[in-house]
């Protein structure tokens, strides 16, 4: 049964802490503008502030809506649901406000040894209605592991940066280099503008903020999903070789009898 609170009730804040994912849902003002729905992941990258308080890390992707969406006109609705035990699904109404990398803002929530790599922008939103339902027909589904892909593209980019600040002079230029393959050129390429022609980052390729390297965590955790990918890969194999040799003694077993 639906029902509506005003703010997010204590039970709901412990279990939004240990949900994997959540959906942000955003749409520009435009009556023919294109809505947007984000799957967004990572271990500790939803906070709850206080009951009517949230926010997220946004992490680096090829598009921009929701930050765009967000800067025009700040809605925003945040979908999680139960993918084990009872089931649930839990909205959270709002209005939100963008804090992009290098702005006091962000710099104040994330310091470099909390920000995650590819960090964009956090997205911090205003809650003013909560609304549960049952959510009777979504499946169950097991949790295996974080994909960590998205991080070592990231921080690819970031050390292609790190290495252009430590090379440039700092006497000669007020603004930070941007190589071609760094992560902040990708951010003035690629997350300029959102489909519909609004503004998405706007200060954080030129911010004087440098990137923190985190060279050992991240290889740390692209290993660790090799090794979940991998192990997968080995048992469909594995389960083809022993049905290839089974299918093989049998015939050898067939035309020995005849």
């Amino acid at each position: 049964m639906v029902q509506y609170f005003d703010k997010i009730p204590d039970f709901l804040i412990s279990w939004i802490d240990k949900q994997k994912i959540f959906w942000v849902a955003t749409a520009p003002l435009t009556g023919d503008g294109l809505v947007n729905i984000s799957p967004k992941g990572r271990a500790g990258s939803f906070r709850v502030v206080n009951p009517n308080q949230v926010w997220y890390e946004d992490l680096t992707g090829s598009g921009i809506e929701t930050v765009a969406h967000v800067r025009e006109n700040g809605r925003i609705t945040v979908l999680f649901n139960a993918f084990e035990g009872p089931p649930r699904i839990l909205r959270l109404y709002g209005k939100g406000r963008v804090y992009e990398f290098g702005t006091p803002e962000y710099e104040a929530l994330l310091p470099p040894e909390k920000r995650q790599p590819g960090s964009r922008s956090i997205i911090m939103i205003d809650v003013f209605k909560v609304g549960t339902s049952c959510g009777y027909a979504v499946p169950f589904y097991e949790y295996k592991a974080e994909r960590n892909r998205l991080h070592a593209f990231s921080h690819a980019r970031e050390l292609v940066d790190i290495d252009a600040e430590k090379a440039r002079d700092m006497s000669s230029c007020s603004v930070p280099p941007r190589p071609e393959k760094g992560l902040k050129q990708y951010w003035f390429a690629r997350n300029a503008t959102s489909l519909d022609g609004l503004p998405g980052i706007l200060t954080g390729h030129d911010s004087l903020k440098t990137f923190r390297a985190m060279t050992e965590s991240v290889q740390k955790d692209d290993e660790r999903e090799g090794v979940v990918f991998g192990a997968e890969e080995f048992k469909m194999v594995a389960a083809f070789l022993t049905g290839v040799v089974l299918t093989a003694s049998y015939m050898k077993f067939i035309r020995s009898a005849s």
